[in-house]
């Protein structure tokens, strides 16, 4: 039997996989340096300030921390004179913060699960964090000269951070964040989206092809099936997080062989009170019933291996390994014992 690790890579590349990718069986998500120095919050956690000034919080019952843009909070208030106010942290960290992060790194088991270093937010988020949603989409059209600009700036310490992690971590895999849209639609239009985020991106991919990462992991829980030409270009192998709005059969019958799909358990099927094991069975079936076994890994949408409600994300894992187990001939134990445990990924 294939370790997870290479029965994903088989997935990716068009191989000979031997079941289905369960979920983030075969992704170590591991840190850096700087999201060791920055704050994670917990929920019920209000006004936070990480090292770009952005203040956040995190309101119960919902999937992750969000920036605050009340006036008073805004960082960047003025976009023709953006450089009176953002302010890159230094990405410079005494050597004892890299050998905590070389630890985690050398802790996981290589050849059951990729080392992949987790990065977030990216380009565009980062954008409307520092400005908030409505002024950055507004500023699209009315600014971009200096919207480029921003997008320049954020884009070159991406690339410094990258170095220090190629150097000192030598990830295999990068899995970065970045949501682009809303469950119905892309928050810009592709050619809007290509202006400003094609040749960043492929910068900051290409430092990491070319520096020893395997595989670009990108997330977008949100349709984004408009920009999946875009999102190949740019040297994203797996889209994680693709929503059902997306239509990922259509997608995996047109890009398969380009990119891999991530996906197509949206949260809401599985994720709600009173939510039952019969619940996330139906999910995951339906899942691969519609996707099939090509190009595509069943997952739970969000960003990471978990669940708002305790227990769905296990109810998906246990769905998926009933289904490997029925359909490939394989052992509960023998996949147990080709993967990393899913305790490591809490």
């Amino acid at each position: 039997m294939l370790t997870a690790k290479e029965n994903m890579r088989q997935v990716i590349l068009g191989g000979n996989p031997d079941r289905l990718v369960n979920q983030y069986e075969a992704i170590s998500l591991l840190f850096h340096p700087f999201m060791l120095t920055q704050p994670l919050l917990k929920p019920g956690e209000e006004n936070v300030v990480n090292g770009w000034g952005v203040t956040n919080s995190f309101p119960a019952n919902v999937p992750g921390a969000f920036p605050v843009h009340t006036p008073d909070k805004i960082v960047l208030k003025d976009i023709e004179n953006w450089r009176d106010y953002v302010k890159a942290p230094s990405l410079d960290f005494p050597p004892h913060l890299w050998d905590v992060c070389k630890g985690m790194y050398a802790a996981v088991d290589g050849e059951k699960a990729f080392k992949a270093c987790f990065v977030a937010p990216g380009l565009f988020e980062q954008c409307h964090h520092l400005m908030s949603i409505e002024e950055a989409l507004m500023a699209y059209y009315e600014y971009p000269d200096e919207m480029h600009e921003l997008i320049d700036y954020l884009t070159e310490w991406e690339l410094e951070l990258a170095k220090g992690i190629c150097e000192n971590l030598h990830p295999d895999m990068i899995f970065h964040h970045d949501d682009w849209g809303s469950e119905k639609n892309s928050f810009i239009s592709p050619a809007m989206f290509e202006e400003f985020f094609l040749e960043p991106y492929k910068k900051i991919y290409g430092y990491y092809k070319s520096h020893g990462v395997e595989f670009i992991v990108h997330h977008s829980d949100s349709y984004c099936a408009n920009l999946v030409p875009i999102m190949i270009e740019m040297g994203i192998d797996v889209w994680q997080g693709c929503m059902t709005s997306n239509d990922v059969p259509a997608l995996i019958e047109k890009y398969g062989g380009k990119m891999t799909f991530m996906g197509d358990i949206d949260n809401k099927a599985v994720d709600f009170v009173g939510w039952t094991q019969a619940d996330c069975e139906k999910a995951a079936l339906d899942a691969i019933k519609r996707c099939g076994d090509k190009y595509f890994i069943p997952c739970i949408t969000q960003g990471g291996p978990g669940s708002l409600y305790a227990g769905t994300y296990q109810g998906l894992w246990d769905a998926i390994d009933k289904y490997n187990c029925e359909t490939y001939g394989h052992k509960q134990e023998d996949i147990e014992a080709n993967r990393l445990p899913i305790s490591i990924m809490f």
